[in-house]
């Protein structure tokens, strides 16, 4: 009896990686990634209604009340678009830069409307990039009522920035009506390394300025750091720094020389002249305020 245990066993096993994607590097990612609306709680569907067809920061597909989706931790659940629409149910993920390892989990649970005995709600997880293979999954079996499989994986390396994960159904004969329902998607990350802004980096290696510093830091580490002669006869004495500093510093004693006080009348009767020869003219009655009144020439 043992064997045959054993054999159904693989079997069992084997049938179920079949539905599930590979996981390249990535699965041991941990920083949060922000999936918006990952729970399809906007919008809300109201009492009287069991489906809305729209989710908040998604596009394509639908939302499902918390009633009709029967979720574990009572939450609403995205629907996957139909098999006639051109828009599959996708969004992107915010703040992942490209080069990021991403780890996506999920739920998922054929809807209600499909009877026990039908076939599995297929459908795939496809996200850009020659390197990140298309998901391949399948539901638990139909059984006319929430059948949930909590904890989906899918991990790949985003080969943009915010990239887009899309998931589309692929409809079978038997109630091909039936999308498959979606529920809590969520993401880990491990971030890129920071860019590096080497000037020198890459082709700029072989400019003359690049190669002019490679050799003076060569020639740099080779000095004693006790030389002082050694390491000024490749950065130099420093001349030219110490001829601007004394500049800048001249500049600034004459500036704090110039005058700051000046006669206020000296000063008005040079500003005078032109606002005394507009209003030399006006004569009394010809303005409700005569100009001497208000001004100060």
């Amino acid at each position: 009896m043992r064997r045959p245990r054993a054999r159904l066993l693989v079997v069992t096993l084997s049938g179920a990686l079949a539905l599930a994607a590979p996981a390249p590097a990535g699965a041991e990612d941990t920083e949060p990634a922000v999936v918006v609306n990952g729970t399809f709680s906007s919008p809300r569907v109201p009492g009287d209604k069991t489906w809305l067809d729209a989710v908040d920061g998604w596009t394509g597909g639908g939302v499902g009340s918390a009633t009709r989706a029967a979720h574990r931790d009572g939450l609403q659940a995205a629907h996957l678009s139909r098999p006639d629409s051109t828009t599959p149910l996708s969004t992107r993920l915010r703040g992942v830069r490209a080069g990021a390892t991403v780890t996506l989990s999920w739920d998922d649970s054929p809807d209600s409307c499909v009877k026990q005995g039908v076939a599995r709600r297929a459908y795939a997880v496809t996200v850009a990039g020659s390197a990140n293979p298309t998901g391949n999954f399948a539901t638990n079996d139909p059984i006319g009522k929430a059948n949930w499989f909590y904890g989906r994986i899918y991990s790949f390396t985003a080969a943009e920035d915010a990239p887009q994960i899309t998931f589309t159904f692929s409809p079978t004969p038997d109630s091909p009506g039936c999308q498959p329902l979606l529920g809590n998607v969520a993401a880990k990350q491990t971030a890129p390394p920071p860019q590096q802004n080497d000037p020198c980096a890459g082709g700029s290696a072989a400019s003359p300025q690049c190669k002019d510093t490679a050799a003076d830091k060569e020639k740099i580490e080779k000095c004693p750091p006790t030389s002082k002669e050694c390491l000024a006869s490749v950065a130099g004495d420093g001349k030219a720094e110490k001829d601007g500093i004394a500049k800048e510093t001249q500049a600034v004693e004459d500036f704090g020389k110039v005058p700051r006080e000046q006669d206020p009348n000296t000063a008005a009767a040079a500003l005078c002249a032109l606002p005394n020869a507009l209003t030399a003219d006006v004569k009394p009655g010809e303005a409700p305020i005569q100009p001497s009144d208000w001004w100060f020439c």
